[in-house]
């Protein structure tokens, strides 16, 4: 059996980072899609970083997700080079929290677009990835509804959990 082709890339400026991105795979795999994993430093490994953004649409990846802390160019630099769409995560590595890293992501150029998540959120980068890949995969699209549909009644079991643990009094 053939393994399937990488929808979504996921690049990180270093492997510390994994830890942060777990949630980003467990959600791509919970959701199905196939994606690649690899580190590559805007800063460390320029032409690495390069190399992965200029032969990515040819590998047949269609999103791109960057993690990266500190400074974070790497979301950046990646988009500069594809016309693919970027997912930045933003690493709380540094000492300020990961605000540094958001800032850089989020207050790009003009015609070098980085669709951000917020600090520490790779869960939210694997939701938004498939939404995109979801335009034009129907099967994707009801798997995303099923897992809103999930969402829902987590909270509906929460709110009824709170409402018993109060005794559901009225004012």
């Amino acid at each position: 059996m053939s393994e399937r082709p990488a929808q979504v890339g996921i690049v990180m400026g270093s492997d510390s980072d994994l830890e942060v991105m777990n949630s980003c795979l467990e959600m791509l795999q919970q959701l199905d899609i196939a994606h690649d994993v690899t580190v590559a430093s805007a800063h460390r490994s320029p032409q690495r970083a390069q190399e992965y953004a200029t032969t990515a649409r040819e590998r047949g990846l269609k999103v791109i997700i960057a993690a990266a802390g500190w400074a974070a160019h790497l979301p950046g630099m990646l988009a500069a080079y594809t016309t693919l769409p970027v997912i930045g995560v933003p690493i709380s590595s540094s000492p300020i929290g990961g605000l540094d890293a958001l800032y850089s992501m989020v207050q790009m150029p003009p015609g070098v677009p980085v669709a951000t998540v917020g600090i520490d959120t790779g869960r939210n980068a694997a939701i938004l990835a498939a939404q995109i890949l979801a335009l034009d995969d129907s099967r994707l699209a009801t798997r995303l509804e099923k897992l809103k549909e999930e969402m829902c009644r987590s909270v509906d079991e929460q709110a009824a959990r709170v409402a018993k643990g109060s005794g559901g009094g009225n004012e």
